[in-house]
């Protein structure tokens, strides 16, 4: 209970923080820093009256002295599963979706195996909901003056983690180095950059932006190796690597093009682009690379067939998620659980919803699972799927969402789908990545500020931790 009510008072803070030397945003993030390790050294000890109280004292004090109102008591009530006085509305584009029941009833329910019975008497019984108690702030970094687009830790790392952001730099950033420090802040794009990916090796990285170029640095050198042109001089809002062959990279432009770039030789093959229309901001793989869907600013979200050897795109399916409500993120998963081979698109919808898809076939043809609501309409909101496949039973992703909080939902949880809350940014939250293993999440928002979080507990050990 002490590591929430930390949590809460550093929440109340950050909020308060914008109005606090507003000439002065250094001081701020010091002062937010300290607070937050004072939290964390004079908090033992305390019973749960004297901290509700604090709480309570506190907020009033801060309300006094910059006289708005910041109380976040009717934020910390609203969760994406709460009652219905509190939930967040949907848009009338969502009433569009085929009702979840119906789908179950076609495709049928997932029956647990025995196999996965006996694993999750390997972990003792622990829940979703203690699995993710992220509660701890590990570290705040503060090198950006303004919004961090997205976060992406290296792959099967612990350590490093790339921010992008729209000040038109890309930091690499040692979050378990002692103290967490930054590696290199890696400066050649001339306006905000707007996606980044790592390679499979982790020894380069792809970085877009609305200066219309893609550059490609090598991660040890901290080098650009190339920086290329988009084909139509247009804004570059979504890259990634080519999963199966990282000499190519995918993008997508603000005229609604999807390309492929071979990065060897900085090229766009014959056949390699495909129009989408709209906005192209979202973009992503399945494992083998011949999979591709990308999502753009109209609500709609179109599977490509990739041709591994000559980067020929060849359109598949389309669906239309929400009229004129933009697709932010798009996540890829095999597996959601250890029940059954399940592909799934998690999708970040402006229509104030989170949304669940069943990749139904091999044309990447999609079906609405679930959906969440979280406050989400301006703004690149990202989420991201936890990245172990638990023995747990129930499977979990984490959202950022505009009402300034971070929300970890159990997607198989029917009710009250909300096992965690975090509450620490004072502007939307946009960014979220963990790293490989799970100890670590960071999150960044609108302004610039990126934490990292901590579990309370740490995981069970490595039985659970298999993927």
């Amino acid at each position: 209970m002490a590591a929430v009510w930390q949590q809460q008072v550093f929440a109340l803070d950050a909020r308060y923080n914008a109005h606090r030397a507003p000439n002065h945003p250094n001081f701020r993030t010091l002062y937010i820093r300290r607070r937050n390790q004072l939290l964390r050294e004079h908090t033992k000890g305390e019973d749960s009256l004297v901290r509700k109280q604090y709480l309570k004292i506190r907020s009033q004090l801060l309300q006094q002295r910059y006289g708005v109102s910041c109380d976040q008591s009717s934020n910390r009530s609203r969760s994406i599963s709460a009652r219905s006085s509190s939930r967040i509305s949907e848009s009338p584009e969502i009433s569009r979706f085929p009702s979840e029941n119906n789908f179950m009833n076609e495709q049928g329910t997932v029956v647990p195996t025995k196999q996965a019975e006996a694993s999750r008497a390997i972990v003792g019984g622990t829940t979703i909901a203690e699995n993710y108690a992220f509660v701890g702030v590990h570290h705040i970094f503060d090198q950006h003056t303004a919004g961090v687009t997205m976060l992406k830790f290296a792959n099967n790392d612990r350590s490093r983690l790339c921010c992008a952001s729209f000040d038109g730099t890309v930091s690499i950033c040692n979050v378990t180095a002692t103290p967490p420090c930054i590696e290199v802040v890696l400066k050649g794009h001339k306006k905000g950059v707007t996606g980044c990916d790592w390679s499979v090796s982790n020894d380069l990285m792809v970085t877009c932006s609305l200066d219309t170029t893609l550059c490609l640095w090598n991660v040890v050198s901290q080098k650009c190796l190339r920086i290329v042109k988009d084909q139509m001089g247009a804004e570059m809002l979504s890259c990634l690597f080519q999963p199966a062959n990282n000499n190519m990279v995918i993008a997508g432009n603000s005229r609604g093009m999807v390309e492929v770039l071979n990065v060897s030789t900085g090229i766009y093959p014959r056949g390699g682009s495909s129009k989408l229309g709209g906005k192209v901001l979202a973009l992503a793989c399945d494992a083998s690379g011949q999979l591709l869907w990308a999502g753009n600013n109209k609500g709609t979200i179109v599977s490509f067939l990739f041709d591994l050897e000559t980067g020929r795109l060849s359109k598949l399916r389309r669906l239309n998620v929400a009229e004129n409500c933009p697709i932010t993120c798009i996540s890829w998963r095999a597996w959601i659980s250890r029940e059954a081979r399940d592909p799934t698109l998690l999708v970040n919808c402006a229509a104030n919803v989170v949304c669940l898809f069943r990749v139904v076939d091999k044309e990447g043809s999609l079906q609405l699972k679930r959906k969440f609501s979280i406050r989400h309409k301006n703004y690149l909101v990202r989420s991201t799927f936890c990245p172990i496949m638990s023995f747990r039973q129930g499977a979990c992703v984490v959202t950022g969402s505009e009402d300034s909080c971070v929300y970890f939902l159990d997607i198989e949880r029917e009710e009250k789908p909300c096992v965690n809350k975090l509450q620490g940014h004072a502007c939307p939250v946009l960014g979220v990545s963990f790293n490989y293993d799970e100890s670590l999440l960071a999150t960044s928002d609108y302004q610039g500020l990126v934490i990292v979080w901590k579990r309370e507990k740490p995981p069970n050990n490595s039985p659970q931790q298999a993927t």
